[in-house]
């Protein structure tokens, strides 16, 4: 597929995902949407891909937003807006469904939903100059591309709620204080600082990351005893690979290993 508002480049085992629309603050519109949704298959399909990176372009912005005139079209028509919603969602979903880790490189605003966009990666850096937040109460709105629900599993019902009810936008520093940011990083930094992090998780088994990421996932909705059995399922497949017996091995031959993902 041919990209007019993201840039999508993949090789050494990352495909980077960049939102190109720097003159609207990279704000997404039903354009955007759609070709992040065909990038992230794209990613999901490319057994090369180990780690996809997902940031914005420009100096100011990782997505300050969603298109509010995309959004003032669907105003008075509940069904309409509900369906734009579900659209976000999925998209997101995708994202967060991958299979493989994914780094939201959070370099300016992220707003609304290109908040929502970061919460949907599995980790979040963020230059010292960011911003995050979700502001949608202010436009007679409530996050709708799964932040609500994201931002509670990640950071817990206290910060959602003050994050949704007050519209406010945060500091880098304060989103890493709240889980919300996992590293912060100067802006020079930010990228240097960011692909260290994507590089530490290249080397590592590819299925032992996904069933980590789906361990995590599906267990945010159980009990410990239920997230455990289900644990003990990931760790039994994880036992049958051949990337098992090739970490062990390389272990105990003091020797890098070199996994297929098999």
């Amino acid at each position: 597929m041919s990209y007019e508002n993201i840039l999508y480049e993949a090789g050494d085992g990352v495909a980077r995902v960049t939102v190109n629309r720097p003159d609207k603050l990279n704000a997404l519109n039903h354009q955007t949407l759609t070709e992040l949704a065909a990038a992230f298959d794209a990613a999901a399909a490319d057994s090369a891909v180990r780690v996809v990176l997902v940031t914005g372009a420009g100096e100011k912005a990782f997505v300050a937003g969603a298109d509010i005139g995309e959004l003032l079209e669907v105003a008075g028509q509940g069904d309409k807006a509900a369906e734009l919603a579900a659209f976000g969602q999925s998209v997101f979903r995708r994202l967060d469904t991958l299979g493989k880790p994914s780094v939201a490189m959070v370099n300016g605003f992220a707003l609304g939903g290109g908040c929502e966009l970061a919460l949907a990666c599995t980790l979040r850096t963020a230059a010292t100059s960011a911003r995050m937040g979700l502001p949608e109460v202010g436009l007679g709105i409530i996050p709708g591309y799964g932040g609500s629900q994201r931002l509670a599993r990640i950071a817990g019902p206290a910060v959602a709620r003050e994050w949704i009810l007050t519209g406010a936008m945060f500091g880098a520093e304060e989103a890493h204080r709240v889980g919300v940011i996992n590293r912060v990083f100067p802006p020079e930094e930010l990228e240097a600082g960011t692909l260290e992090l994507v590089a530490s998780m290249l080397d590592k088994a590819p299925l032992a990351l996904r069933f980590g990421i789906e361990a995590v996932l599906r267990g945010w909705d159980m009990d410990q005893s239920e997230g455990e059995k289900l644990e003990t399922e990931f760790f039994g497949k994880a036992a049958m690979t051949e990337d098992m017996r090739e970490g062990m091995s390389a272990f105990l031959e003091k020797r890098k290993a070199v996994f297929k993902g098999c």
